[in-house]
């Protein structure tokens, strides 16, 4: 249905859609734990995947008999988490994410009761945490669909390429071309980024 309601709305996009195939985007996961998935996208930010994926593993490894609980977190020295390969704001972030945890920032399943800009505007109090690390959460955890992150580049460079632009599309732009998508704007965004894996694209 939402693959049929795009190729409708956006002729451009269909053509994309055709050549890449079916969304494969996860289903959601709103079983997972808040605090691994927020710590996770804290320590991958502004990192390629694979350094990520070392320092992410490292830190696992400093609590090896369980996934960490934010008490962990906030009793593990600065020095531990920064030996591992944490930057300096990144340790604050990840003690501030685990002491908001327990103060009660929404678990996982409750945030699934919660509409869209509510979850983004609770997770943004978390340091570290912005609009986008929020709506990559909605998208990849909780299955959102109305979701179109105006911010990323990838989404922004996706565009830019499938619509031939001479330059990459500012915010607004984007929530102009994207209001065809709605409410299907992850799934858009889905074949945004798979389009700049794709050497050429006939359009």
């Amino acid at each position: 249905m939402a693959i049929a309601f795009l190729k409708k709305s956006d002729p451009i996009l269909a053509k994309l859609i055709q050549q890449v195939g079916p969304c494969s985007l996860e289903p959601p996961q709103p079983e997972a734990d808040l605090l691994f998935s927020l710590s996770k996208t804290i320590l991958h930010q502004q990192l390629s995947t694979k350094v990520a994926n070392v320092i992410h593993g490292r830190f696992l490894q400093l609590y090896p008999e369980r996934l960490p609980t934010a008490i962990d977190i906030l009793n593990t020295p600065d020095e531990t988490l920064r030996g591992v390969g944490i930057s300096r704001p990144k340790v604050v972030y990840l003690k501030d994410l685990a002491q908001k945890v327990l103060d009660g920032l929404p678990a996982m399943a409750e945030l699934a009761e919660m509409e869209d800009e509510a979850i983004i505007q609770t997770l943004i109090q978390v340091k570290g945490i912005g609009r986008w690390s929020a709506q990559m959460l909605l998208i990849f955890r909780l299955g959102r669909l109305d979701i179109l992150p105006v911010d990323d580049l990838g989404v922004r460079a996706g565009i830019r390429k499938l619509y031939q632009l001479d330059e990459l599309p500012s915010k607004k732009a984007v929530e102009l071309i994207g209001q065809k998508w709605k409410p299907y704007g992850a799934i858009a965004s889905w074949y945004l980024w798979r389009s700049l894996d794709m050497k050429g694209i006939e359009v």
